[in-house]
């Protein structure tokens, strides 16, 4: 039984943070720069760790009763998504007009931390997903069993984004040529926008 409880918080997870969003985006882009990617991977793990967990204590009850904290989550992350992803097609336009291949610019690993933090708390679908959805599932288990889903999202969190990490970083010759880069960014750019305006939407029908 504890075995299929953390298989549970595995592929549930997994099934949450798989499809591209703001910190696989960022992390592609790490990986492909090989510019503090390990690190970057381990700071969403740790943050997907803390989210669930306060999901699965009671944190999605919290924030679906408090309109005022769930507003200023949504607009947040409007604004934070929107410049993002324009910051996304910019450097595109940039690298369409030079199709020779460049050296990627290297961040610091502060701009590295406090920009994960930024893509990581300033998007409200992290919250709809981790601390609501994986959350409320998790918390309907009682005691021995909530250890097992925690271990086994927080297994599923680790996965993924190893694998994605070392992934870009083990691609990136290929994937940072600059006209496949320009692609990456271009779809980065318009998946941003896309979640941007699903969060608007989602405002207008609360």
């Amino acid at each position: 039984m504890s075995l299929l409880v953390l298989a549970k918080g595995f592929t549930l997870t997994l099934s949450m943070i798989m499809p591209i969003g703001t910190q696989n985006s960022m992390l592609i882009n790490q990986g492909i720069s090989q510019n503090h990617h390990k690190m970057t991977a381990a700071l969403f793990v740790l943050y997907d760790a803390l989210l669930i967990s306060m999901g699965v204590l009671g944190g999605s009850i919290l924030l679906s009763h408090n309109p005022m904290l769930f507003n200023l989550l949504t607009w947040g992350g409007i604004l934070f998504l929107t410049v993002y992803g324009s910051l996304s097609m910019k450097s595109a336009i940039v690298k369409s007009k030079n199709t020779t291949d460049t050296v990627l610019k290297k961040k610091s690993a502060k701009i590295v931390f406090l920009t994960s933090l930024a893509v990581t708390f300033l998007n409200p679908h992290a919250y709809i997903d981790t601390v609501m959805v994986i959350g409320s599932v998790g918390g309907q288990y009682a005691d021995e069993g909530k250890i097992y889903f925690l271990v086994g999202c927080i297994f599923g969190s680790l996965t993924w984004f190893t694998c994605l990490a070392l992934g870009a970083a083990k691609l990136s010759k290929q994937l940072s040529k600059p006209k496949v880069k320009m692609i990456i960014d271009i779809i980065i750019a318009l998946v941003m926008w896309l979640v941007a305006w699903s969060l608007f939407n989602t405002w207008l029908t609360r």
